[in-house]
């Protein structure tokens, strides 16, 4: 695990997000960029209330994760393949499925390409 995060907004959800090894050694060794092999994954879910908690406290103040939400998204780092979307991939699975919708795909990028500075990745590690 690298970190959990909350998004509100549109996309509204709660999420943690995972790294493989050589994720965790970069975040730990404070690499930048990330070396090729790096992927990052993030899971997420809708982020509710929880009734049961929030009657016990009496107030609204426990939230916990609903259903899965957004699809798994993963970024996985090649440097010679992917130079033309900063040297990553991106991958959406919805419900089991690979996204091919080339728009949404395409998305990702451009929403990452923002943080040149940190290789593209927003989520900064909770080791």
């Amino acid at each position: 695990m690298v970190s959990v995060a909350r998004e509100e907004g549109t996309i509204d959800d709660i999420r943690a997000i995972l790294g493989n090894d050589i994720t965790i050694g970069a975040y730990r060794e404070k690499t930048l960029p990330f070396p090729d092999g790096a992927i990052i994954a993030r899971l997420s879910w809708t982020y509710e209330a929880s009734e049961e908690n929030n009657e016990i406290f009496g107030q609204t103040q426990s939230h916990i994760e609903g259903p899965p939400k957004n699809g798994l998204h993963f970024m996985s780092k090649d440097s010679k393949k992917y130079a033309s979307t900063g040297d990553w991939e991106f991958v959406q699975f919805d419900d089991g499925q690979p996204l091919t919708d080339a728009a949404k795909i395409s998305a990702c990028f451009t929403c990452h390409a923002l943080l040149p500075q940190r290789d593209l990745v927003f989520t900064r590690c909770a080791l």
